[in-house]
């Protein structure tokens, strides 16, 4: 059936491509079928019509030709038109049979639509109670929303009332006092850590206490009169446990540090008093004001006594200056008389005092030195008093500031009210002690050994000493300006006729001065001051002057010269043992070193070679001129000077040596000297070589016995000396 359905759309199709465009169709039964189709009429299609447009027909021809269906039709020979109808007919039969088949299954398709109609009356009945559903929903919303807002009223109500009972129980739990904190107070010693405990809660009450009476709260006057009598019997046990701790700084031999440190653990006792007791909390201050101040004044009176005991018994006194004559007296660097005797212009070992080391070491015990006979020198006692005073007074100034919970300018006052009085009687003592001290040394090292513990004390974050330390300073400063001063003048108004007999050697006097200044210098390279440089600079001037005026006693030039390389060179090595090679003292005297090193070579020169000297210098001046031709009436100076040269110059130099080695007593100055001598002797005879080189002088029969320059030079190496 289906394949006979096709085979009757493909004749149909078949018709209509081949032009039966305008064909009409009309319904009517065919074998009594309705609704068939009755086959196409083409006997009245007009072919000639002017309407028919040839070329579309072409065209259309031409499609269909191509259809594989119409190829398979023309290429087996069948009649279309025939089998059109035949198509149209089975296409009848198989419209009639479907209808039989529908009329057939009619009760079904009744059935069928019953059913549809069952279900459309159920659908609408849902889509009624769907609808009833939507408005109760809508109803059960706004329900909800009521219901929210019902709920957030009743949270807010909940949130205030709950805030309140917390306020309630903070105010409740201030004022209620428990029964432990009863039998605490009374009871328990003060030194159990349940009555600290308990104490910091009755603290806590009564601030809560204060705090709700000022607000007007009714309920405090139900506990007051219970916290006040706690408050007192608190107050009154804390009152007697401190003041008995601070009454045991008084015992005899006592360590105050040790219940210092045990008041500490107990610090909350005096803020208690403080905030709840204020006439009390002053009471105890007072009272650790008046003891440890008594305590401290007489520790170190006692201790200042004592040490100063163990001090040297030779000290510098007013006539020991620098510039005082070294005649009535042994001299100041002579070997002293006692073991351990004071120096007064040297260092030695004394600088180790401000070394890191010595600087915080154990402070000196007396009775033990004394035991050992021990002696020590001024600094070194200072060091040790203050150390001790440092060391004390920062461990105060921590326990004051911790304990009496003060901070800034109070923590200052108090700590002065407890250490004030042994600051000043310090002062008053070391006041005492400069007036008669002439050592320069000393009071230097006093005054840097001031400089660093002040820096310790900032480093320790303890301001309170800064006043005493520039009082300190105030007094160590201006004696020490005083000293120099008068060792300057006393430099300056020494009379080097009042001496005694001349010596080329060193003077004790530049000596003295050497081992000064360096003492001075290498103790301010550590912290500069400008002002020691200044008066150092002073005596240096006077010293120089003095050096001078000594040398002008001599009668020649020559010593004069050996007295100011000897005493040139000796301060310059002391200088350079201390201070840096590159500080003002040492490149002074370098400098003037070198020029009167220079002028004695020249001077030494002089007798052996002082006509070749002259001539050099006269020829190389004629030469320079453009005047050489004068040379030519030199001849007989010039062969006199070739053999006075050759037959004297080895006994000269020896001669030379041998003077030098006499005249200075530092043997590597000495061994520096003949060095430049010789050296400056062998440019002098390679100028004179060079000088008769000259055309006038070329012909000269003398030059056949001139030296030849290089066998001088190994000649001369001969006479160096080696130490």
């Amino acid at each position: 059936m289906a394949a006979a359905a096709t085979m009757a759309a493909a004749a149909r199709e078949l018709v209509l491509r081949a032009g039966a465009s305008d064909m009409e169709e009309e319904e009517g039964p065919l074998e009594g079928g309705p609704g068939l189709q009755e086959p196409l009429q083409l006997g009245e299609l007009d072919i000639t019509s002017d309407e028919f447009i040839l070329d579309e027909v072409d065209v259309h021809i031409q499609a269909n030709l191509e259809d594989e269906l119409v190829k398979e039709a023309l290429k087996t020979g069948v009649d279309l038109r025939h089998y059109s109808k035949q198509v149209e007919l089975e296409l009848q039969q198989i419209e009639q049979k479907s209808i039989r088949d529908y009329i057939q299954e009619s009760e079904n398709i009744a059935s069928l639509h019953n059913q549809i109609t069952a279900c459309d009356a159920v659908l609408e009945r849902m889509e009624q109670m769907l609808g009833a559903f939507q408005s109760d929903l809508s109803s059960i919303s706004s329900e909800i929303r009521t219901l929210q807002e019902q709920s957030g009223a009743m949270n807010i109500r909940l949130r205030n009332r709950q805030a309140v009972r917390g306020k309630l129980g903070e105010l409740v739990d201030g004022l209620v006092v428990p029964s432990a904190l009863v039998t605490a107070i009374l009871e328990a010693p003060v030194t159990e850590p349940r009555f600290l405990e308990q104490l910091q809660e009755l603290d806590a009450k009564a601030a809560a206490v204060r705090e709700q009476e000022a607000r007007g709260t009714a309920a405090c006057a139900d506990v007051r009169g219970v916290l006040d009598r706690l408050r007192i019997k608190a107050v009154t046990k804390i009152r007697e446990f401190i003041l008995q701790k601070i009454y045991s700084f008084r015992k005899p031999m006592t360590n105050y540090q040790i219940p210092q440190t045990a008041l500490l653990k107990y610090r909350f006792f005096y803020q208690f008093l403080l905030g709840n007791e204020r006439a009390t909390a002053k009471e105890i201050r007072d009272e650790y004001v008046e003891t440890l101040s008594k305590i401290y004044l007489s520790y170190y009176r006692s201790y200042l006594g004592r040490l100063m005991k163990v001090q040297y018994e030779e000290v510098a006194e007013k006539d020991d200056l620098m510039g005082v004559e070294d005649t009535a007296k042994k001299g100041f660097f002579s070997k002293p008389s006692l073991r351990s005797r004071n120096t007064i212009f040297t260092l030695g070992t004394r600088g180790s005092v401000i070394s890191p080391t010595e600087l915080e070491a154990p402070i000196l015990v007396p009775h033990t030195a004394q035991r050992g006979e021990q002696r020590y020198p001024f600094e070194a006692l200072f060091r040790s008093q203050h150390y001790a005073l440092l060391d004390n007074s920062c461990r105060e100034y921590l326990f004051i500031c911790e304990f009496f919970v003060v901070s800034g300018s109070a923590a200052h006052d108090l700590f002065h009210a407890v250490m004030g009085r042994t600051l000043n009687m310090t002062l008053k003592h070391l006041e005492s002690y400069l007036t008669d001290c002439y050592d320069a040394i000393a009071v230097f090292l006093c005054i840097h050994i001031v400089l660093r513990f002040r820096n310790i004390a900032a480093k320790r974050d303890v301001p309170a000493l800064d006043r005493y330390w520039e009082q300190v300073l105030t007094l160590l400063w201006p004696r020490f300006e005083l000293i120099l001063e008068m060792n300057v003048q006393s430099v300056r108004s020494t009379d080097p006729q009042r001496l005694g007999g001349l010596d080329t050697r060193p003077h004790y006097i530049t000596r003295r001065y050497a081992e000064f200044s360096s003492a001075l210098v290498s103790i301010n390279q550590t912290i500069p001051n400008e002002r020691t440089m200044q008066l150092l600079g002073q005596l240096q001037v006077e010293v120089e002057n003095f050096v001078l005026r000594v040398a002008a006693e001599f009668s020649s030039r020559k010593e004069q010269l050996v007295f100011l390389i000897n005493n040139y060179d000796m301060m310059l090595g002391v200088l350079m043992e201390r201070a840096a090679d590159d500080s003002k003292e040492v490149e002074s005297f370098q400098q003037l070193l070198n020029a009167r090193t220079q002028e004695f070579i020249e001077e030494l020169l002089s007798p052996p070679f002082g006509g070749l000297v002259a001539f050099v210098k006269e020829a190389e001046a004629l030469i320079e001129r453009g005047q050489a031709e004068r040379l030519r009436g030199e001849e007989a100076r010039v062969t006199q000077l070739i053999r006075g040269f050759g037959s004297s110059w080895k006994s000269s130099v020896e001669s030379l040596s041998q003077d030098v080695m006499r005249s200075f007593t530092n043997f590597k100055n000495g061994t520096s000297i003949i060095q430049g001598a010789l050296t400056q002797l062998i440019q002098l005879y390679h100028r004179f070589h060079r000088v008769l080189s000259q055309p006038q002088l070329r012909a000269l029969p003398a030059r056949a016995e001139l030296i030849n320059i290089h066998h001088l030079m190994v000649e001369l190496k001969k006479h160096k000396p080696n130490f």
